[in-house]
């Protein structure tokens, strides 16, 4: 872990939010202030990569760690979506960002940033969904496929292992599109994201229910872009799912996409037949 941290020091600056500190790295200038939220995703903020610099051309652009997560510090509480918000909302504060915000989720980023603008709506101006969780996606999704989602056993036992270094000997998960740059670092940090990515496993029932209250967002202009490309059986394997699962899954995720785009009067619902989930991975262009 020293090693790691000397090798991959944060790109941006940690700021304190009152005896922890949380990563925050923002780049470019103007307003309004472009927030990147990343979904369950051992990789942070680096998930961003290839699209954070385009963006911060036209105007200030942060992406952020959740408590935890790469190189924001842990903390001994739970990590719903209220407490996800919480610490946010503290780190820009500290960092003297106060709005108006457009807020991009991918994945639970979606309800994450749904639940921000639930407790903070004065501040979101607008909102970009990249392949969002919906609230309601544990109870429509087949049941087969939802058991995926829960946290498995072996999760939790690499957890409590990680002072082993146990993360250093293992894959670290890769997307297609995937930038290489970002490969070590997230392999680096993997021992010490586990916790953090565990703590919102085990939330996901609140999270949804917590950012579930939310399901109207008036006239803000709201894109959502909707993952549809084929997944690949050599994906579907090590999940014991077959191509028939994989179809069956996205004929749901688009009736539910359809149903968040219906949640503002200024919405734009995209399909995105040539990429998976990783919209931002796959087709930057459509996520700038």
């Amino acid at each position: 872990r020293r090693h790691a941290h000397a090798a991959y020091p944060p790109p941006g600056q940690m700021v304190d939010i009152g005896g922890r500190k949380m990563h925050l790295d923002c780049r470019g200038t103007g307003s309004p202030t472009v927030i990147l939220e990343s979904g369950l995703d051992t990789n942070g903020s680096l998930s961003w990569d290839k699209v954070q610099d385009e963006i911060a051309q036209l105007t200030r652009t942060c992406s952020y760690d959740r408590a935890g997560v790469m190189w924001s510090e842990p903390k001994p509480t739970p990590q719903d979506a209220d407490a996800a918000v919480a610490d946010l909302h503290a780190t820009l504060l500290a960092a003297g960002i106060t709005g108006p915000l457009v807020m991009v989720g991918h994945s639970l980023g979606g309800p994450y940033i749904m639940n921000y603008t639930r407790l903070h709506g004065d501040e979101v101006k607008g909102l970009v969904f990249v392949d969002c969780s919906h609230p309601d996606q544990m109870s429509k999704l087949p049941p087969k496929v939802a058991a995926v989602l829960k946290p498995p056993f072996l999760f939790r036992v690499l957890s409590a292992l990680s002072w082993t270094g146990i993360g250093q000997v293992l894959p670290n998960p890769e997307m297609p599109g995937m930038p290489e740059r970002i490969k070590p670092i997230g392999k680096a940090y993997l021992g010490e994201t586990f916790g953090g990515s565990l703590k919102e496993m085990d939330s996901i029932e609140a999270i949804f229910r917590q950012s579930g209250e939310l399901r109207t967002l008036g006239d803000r202009p709201l894109v959502v872009l909707t993952a549809m490309q084929p997944v690949p059986e050599d994906m579907l394997a090590p999940m014991n799912l077959t191509p028939q699962d994989a179809l069956d899954m996205q004929a749901v995720w688009k009736t539910l996409a359809a149903e968040q785009a219906s949640w503002s009067t200024r919405s734009r619902w995209e399909i995105v037949p040539d990429s998976l989930h990783y919209i931002q991975f796959q087709r930057p262009d459509l996520v700038i």
